[in-house]
């Protein structure tokens, strides 16, 4: 397949709008394309922009033979990976899951959300 410019226009990038409430308007990128963001009024000029910004940026890209990043794919990762950790560690997350009455995996996993959920808010 020739990845031109068309096919890269037509790949679905994550896209992350953050509103300005100090100076208004908003900031929107696209986290896996470094460098690429642009900033709007309202959200749909924002939106028309960025379009306009991914053009440009995969053209000089391609021009360049800079390759360029697909959009990441949730589908490629399976929900397990491997952890070893201190015996101590699991000791207390198998007390700690016991109390709560649910397994020890679904303990980790809400520990996991929550530290991740707090990560996101705190880059905010």
């Amino acid at each position: 397949m020739n990845k031109d410019l068309q096919y890269y226009m037509n790949l679905n990038y994550k896209v992350e709008v953050i509103e300005d409430k100090a100076e208004g308007g908003y900031a929107l990128s696209c986290p896996e394309l470094p460098g690429l963001f642009t900033c709007a009024d309202s959200i749909e000029e924002g939106f028309r922009l960025l379009g306009d910004a991914k053009k440009a940026w995969f053209e000089a890209c391609l021009e360049d033979g800079i390759p360029i990043p697909e959009p990441i794919n949730a589908e490629n990762y399976s929900g397990q990976f491997k952890l070893r950790i201190p015996k101590t560690l699991h000791k207390t997350l198998a007390e700690r899951s016991k109390e709560e009455g649910i397994s020890m995996n679904q303990y980790c996993l809400y520990l996991l959300s929550g530290g991740v959920r707090q990560q996101h808010h705190n880059k905010k």
